[in-house]
Parts: structure tokens; C-alpha cells; sequence
């Protein structure tokens, strides 16, 4: 019987933990998230990068709960507005704001803009208790729609339009979605040799002392 190696999502995010739940089904480890575990300090998203900023989630997570941790930093970039809104795609409306707003605010800023090219980016840190990580990148190239579509998914999800499936990702089912998408591309690289990953992080944990108790008179 196959051990099961705890894996930590580092966010409290039902969308995202149920895509790599899906994605890595049939593995020995066992996927938590933050919701699993009693509160943990913060990490600031500071990060230029999403990789920094995918690091930090992966490592903070992974030293203080002691298990292996995976973060993704992903976000959106629009061609039209310089990149924008990038690394700060999720606070793009505000920290509190919903992703309706979220979306609300993006259309606005595109009114009347002709040129719609968008992508999702997005790259996967797993790091260990020790700093050791891995890093795995994808990215799904579509269009700003004009309004949204679809109840599905999550973020931008409604107003992100998959030109070869005539659907923004908000239509589309969830394993439908996860073939195409940003993180589908990036856990399919990391599943494509996640038996090798799961021998990388065993051989990067931290190995537990053994300690020898002698009774009380044993110096005397």
C-alpha cells in the first residue's frame, strides 16, 4: 500500500483546491489547504513577479506547517492596458472586492478599446519545509469579452474568451476548462512527472532526530 505524502495548498481559495484535486487524482498525497489547519501568519504579495510572489505563498506555508506546500501566483494580463492587471490582478478593485467587481472593473477600463488580446498567466511553486522548490509555468492565450458569460469557475473566468472553444472559461465545464487553462497547462507539466516529484520531496524533508532518554539517576 502506497504511503500518501501530505501536500498543503497555500490558499483557502474552493475553486482552485478542487481543479488540483481533480487534476492530481489517482497520486498517493493528499491535497489540504490553509482551511485545514488553524490560522497561520500572512504572507505579503509583494513579489514583482508571479514567481516571487508564488515562491513566497509556497515557502512561508511549507516552513510553518511543516509540510511540503504548493502556491500558484496567476493573474491576467491585458495587452491594452500594459500588462495591467498582472501581479495585482486579485487586489485589481480592491483587497475586499468580489470577483464580480473585479470583472466589473476590468470592462470598464476596456470600454471602447478595439484590441482585446488577454492571457492568463501562472506559475506553480511546490517548496518543501527545508526552501528546496520546484517551479512550473503555464499560460492560456484568449480575448477580453465585451460582457460576461458563463457561472462557472472563478476570478475572470466570465469575461476571459477561449477563441478555439467559442467559450469564455466561465462556460466551460471543469474538465474542459482544465485542458486549456493557465493552471491546467502548469499541473500538467507538474503531473507529467509528479512520481519523480513525490521521491524529490521525500528526499527534501527534513529527517525527524531520534533522541535517547536515560532515567534520572543516570548521571549520578
Amino acid at each position: 500500500m502506497k504511503t500518501h505524502i501530505v501536500l498543503v495548498l497555500a490558499t483557502t481559495n474552493t475553486g482552485k483546491t478542487e481543479e488540483i484535486r481533480a487534476l492530481l487524482e489517482g497520486f498517493p498525497v493528499q491535497i489540504k489547504n490553509l482551511k485545514d489547519f488553524g490560522p497561520i501568519p500572512p504572507v505579503e504579495e509583494d513579489g514583482e513577479t508571479f514567481e516571487e510572489n508564488a515562491y513566497k505563498k509556497a515557502s512561508h506555508t511549507a516552513r510553518i506547517l511543516g509540510f511540503p506546500a504548493l502556491a500558484d501566483d496567476s493573474g491576467l494580463v491585458v495587452e491594452a492596458l500594459e500588462g495591467r492587471p498582472g501581479v495585482h490582478s486579485a487586489r485589481y478593485a480592491g483587497k475586499e472586492a468580489s470577483d464580480a467587481l473585479r470583472c466589473a472593473r476590468l470592462l470598464e477600463e476596456m470600454a471602447g478599446i478595439k484590441d482585446r488580446r488577454a492571457a492568463f498567466e501562472c506559475v506553480l511553486s511546490l517548496a518543501t519545509p527545508t526552501g528546496a522548490a520546484l517551479t512550473y509555468e503555464g499560460r492560456c492565450e484568449g480575448l477580453i469579452a465585451e460582457r460576461p458569460k458563463g457561472r462557472n469557475g472563478f476570478g475572470y473566468d466570465p469575461v476571459f474568451y477561449y477563441p478555439p472553444l467559442k467559450k469564455t472559461f466561465a462556460e466551460m465545464r471543469r474538465k474542459e476548462k482544465n485542458r486549456v487553462s493557465h493552471r491546467g497547462r502548469a499541473l500538467s507539466a507538474l503531473k507529467d512527472e509528479f512520481d519523480k516529484v513525490l521521491i524529490w520531496i521525500q528526499q527534501q524533508m527534513p529527517i525527524q532526530e531520534k533522541w535517547i532518554c536515560f532515567g534520572g539517576d543516570h548521571d549520578r
